[in-house]
């Protein structure tokens, strides 16, 4: 079992009434999903928790009823809710592309959480059963898993949000065959847990793992996909600028390398989304990226390798650790875009480490996804964390 260390709460107070007790969490590494739940069941037993959340490598996943009910035996934990990824993270370990899985006991209220699984209306669904527990929690944090196999996936996460008013973290799951996600033994294209602030306080951060090359511009001549004009010039023109010399003098360099930045509209956060580029005509000055751009849209170019990466982990991470003051990190979740991982970080800056030295040792667990939850929009190249605080 891992167990994150004992901090002083904010205020001396009030400590007595706060339970800064970390939750309790486990990680095991296997072929055979039943020896793999077993010997997470032993070392979650004695663990306090009503919530269960489980994370595995993606060949699981057919594997979770059998799995999530070994658990409720060993651990007398009913409710879980769980997800397969491409990897499973937990406490300081990484593993991508191998076969394990993560669990973490939630020690929260029972009326601290609601579950949800199904379609794109589940969102309206779970207003109806539970509409003045969503009005009470205001804005509550939803833990979401999407299988990204549904052709309504991302009409579902925009309906989700917008049904009953909550702040998404989490990812799109993998898996080749069955359900890759699920909660409380019910999925669908969208599943997971809402969190009441009122009985659970989570700190939020992103790391977009990029960094900007130039200003935003605005799309003044576009066609679908294809930005054909940039602040009334050729896009190629401005794109070169923002790049550099270097790089403009061979452009098959940037594949992998520059990315064209969606500003997210009303982010006080220099919020934007990640989108490949998929073509540069210098014959017409033209880039396609992998989004639809109207005219009148704006969008900047950035560039992602490993120093960009590990130098946004640490302001994402420098971000969180100032907003908790001393307060205790209870446990924690972690979900990173498949791209990142062993594929952008490397010891002694990998992503754990780096969220280790600025927060501490608590539990945490995650996943690697297929792209990644915040707020209200899927995102990719990116890394999501939340912190349960005490």
């Amino acid at each position: 079992m891992i167990r994150g260390p004992r901090s002083e709460a904010f205020d001396p107070q009030v400590q007595a009434n706060v339970d800064t007790t970390p939750f309790a969490s486990a990680i095991q590494m296997g072929d055979d999903p039943r020896t793999v739940s077993d010997a997470l069941g032993r070392a979650l037993e004695g663990g306090e928790g009503k919530l269960g959340i489980l994370y595995a490598s993606e060949g699981f996943a057919p594997h979770f009823e059998g799995m999530v009910e070994s658990l409720r035996e060993r651990t007398g934990t009913k409710e879980w809710v769980a997800a397969a990824g491409y990897g499973v993270i937990a406490g300081g370990e990484e593993h991508y592309g191998e076969a394990g899985a993560a669990a973490l006991l939630l020690d929260v209220p029972p009326d601290g959480y609601r579950l949800f699984a199904g379609g794109s209306t589940v969102g309206a669904e779970l207003a109806a059963r539970h509409g003045e527990w969503l009005r009470d929690a205001t804005m509550p944090l939803a833990l979401t898993h999407v299988d990204p196999r549904h052709g309504d996936a991302m009409e579902a996460v925009d309906r989700f949000a917008a049904d009953t008013g909550a702040f998404l973290v989490g990812g799109l799951t993998a898996a080749a065959e069955d359900a890759p996600h699920q909660a409380g033994g019910a999925t669908g294209c969208l599943s997971g847990v809402a969190l009441s602030p009122l009985r659970v306080e989570v700190a939020t951060g992103l790391s977009q793992g990029c960094t900007p090359l130039g200003p935003v511009h605005t799309v003044t001549r576009s066609k679908g996909n294809v930005l054909v004009g940039l602040d009334g010039r050729p896009a190629l023109d401005v794109f070169s600028e923002d790049i550099g010399e270097e790089l403009a003098s061979d452009l098959r360099r940037v594949g992998g390398l520059i990315f064209a930045a969606l500003p997210v509209t009303g982010s006080d956060t220099a919020d934007y989304t990640v989108r490949n580029l998929v073509a540069i005509d210098p014959a017409s000055k033209a880039i396609a990226i992998a989004a639809a751009v109207p005219e009148g849209d704006r969008v900047l170019f950035c560039r992602r390798d490993r120093e960009s990466a590990v130098e946004d982990m640490r302001r994402m991470t420098g971000d969180l650790r100032r907003r908790i003051g001393n307060r205790a990190v209870r446990g924690g979740i972690y979900v990173s875009c498949a791209a990142r991982g062993p594929n952008q970080f490397a010891a002694p800056e990998s992503e754990t480490e780096i969220i280790r030295d600025a927060l501490g040792d608590f539990p945490m667990i995650g996943f690697f996804a297929n792209g990644e939850l915040n707020r209200d929009r899927i995102y990719s190249y990116t890394g999501v964390l939340a912190l349960f605080v005490a």
